[in-house]
């Protein structure tokens, strides 16, 4: 798995801190650069065909925890959204799809939620190494799958709060994978920690203070939970990460072990007129207050980061 190292090549007018990834994903530094660049692609497959996302719970989370992430995942791929539930997830979604008609073999992508296993007893440890996230994400299928680690706010990770929120990475299978040809066959995976307790104002942002930076007062998380709602954000940025860049050659930008990818080429965007420590005009729900820019299943309402947009050449939001 690779490390992430802080990029230098966004022009820095502040360090508010978002953390990124080993296969990239959030950074600490929620900058909002000039001019996104086209990334590249290096010529390695995308994840294609039908692919499960299987959530791996370490830790303690209640149910209604749970929720959050599961309805987000549902409605990446969600087909009915009403007029009134719009923007939507799956709008937010189909940014992604513009990378695979770019490619040669023009394959498609569908996702779908999968199993959900819980370690509520901590089976190795409060503190765990980026070896250990993999061995929890090889727990899930790993055959069509994205395995994704999601850590309780008690757990300490790797680098967590030091330089990323989460990770994405690929592992070698121990069942036939998505890759055919392949000598070794991999499996994608995703972890993604709740920073809660420990650093809201680096991974939790804009729910959260930042740790650096114009202290502009934080938004209202949408589901009311900062922890959650951030991990939401981070997930997001991963996934879009995931499927474009699985396997460390495909579309990104800059060095493969510290690459900006499809959503963190565009960091601290999430609505129209982001700048750094605003980010940017979005919907707020007239009986909470709380900022949000899709809807999602059940009701949900989350805040979703930009995505670089390979037809236009720049961050796309969905308001």
């Amino acid at each position: 798995m690779a490390s992430f190292v802080t990029q230098s090549v966004l022009k820095i007018f502040l360090l508010i801190s978002l953390f990124q990834i080993s296969l990239a994903g959030r950074k600490l530094s929620e900058l909002v650069q000039d001019q996104p660049q086209l990334l590249t692609y290096h010529n390695g497959p995308l994840l294609s065909g039908k692919i499960t996302i299987n959530l791996i719970w370490y830790g303690k989370f209640k149910p209604s925890e749970r929720a959050i992430v599961s309805d987000f995942v549902t409605s990446l791929s969600s087909t009915t959204p009403s007029q009134n539930n719009q923007p939507s997830v799956a709008k937010w979604w189909k940014t992604t799809e513009k990378y695979y008609h770019l490619t040669s073999k023009k394959s498609t992508l569908s996702l779908s939620l999968g199993k959900q296993i819980l370690d509520e007893n901590y089976s190795i440890g409060k503190s765990l190494k980026s070896k250990q996230i993999v061995e929890l994400a090889s727990k899930g299928d790993q055959k069509n799958a994205i395995n994704v680690v999601l850590t309780a706010s008690d757990v300490a990770v790797e680098g967590f709060c030091m330089s990323r929120c989460g990770t994405h990475g690929s592992a070698l299978s121990s069942s036939k994978g998505h890759i055919k040809g392949d000598k070794y066959s991999k499996f994608a995976y995703v972890w993604v920690g709740n920073s809660q307790t420990q650093c809201p104002g680096q991974c939790a942002w804009p729910f959260h203070q930042p740790v650096y930076g114009p202290q502009n007062p934080p938004l209202i998380a949408p589901n009311n939970n900062v922890g959650l709602d951030g991990m939401v954000i981070n997930l997001a940025s991963l996934f879009a990460g995931t499927v474009t860049n699985p396997f460390g050659n495909g579309y990104f930008q800059g060095p493969a072990d510290a690459p900006l990818e499809a959503s963190s080429a565009c960091p601290g965007i999430y609505g129209k007129g982001a700048y750094p420590g605003y980010a940017g005009n979005l919907l707020v729900d007239p009986t909470t207050g709380a900022s949000y820019n899709a809807h999602g299943d059940n009701g949900r309402k989350y805040l979703l980061p930009a995505l670089y947009d390979p037809a236009t050449s720049s961050c796309s939001t969905l308001v």
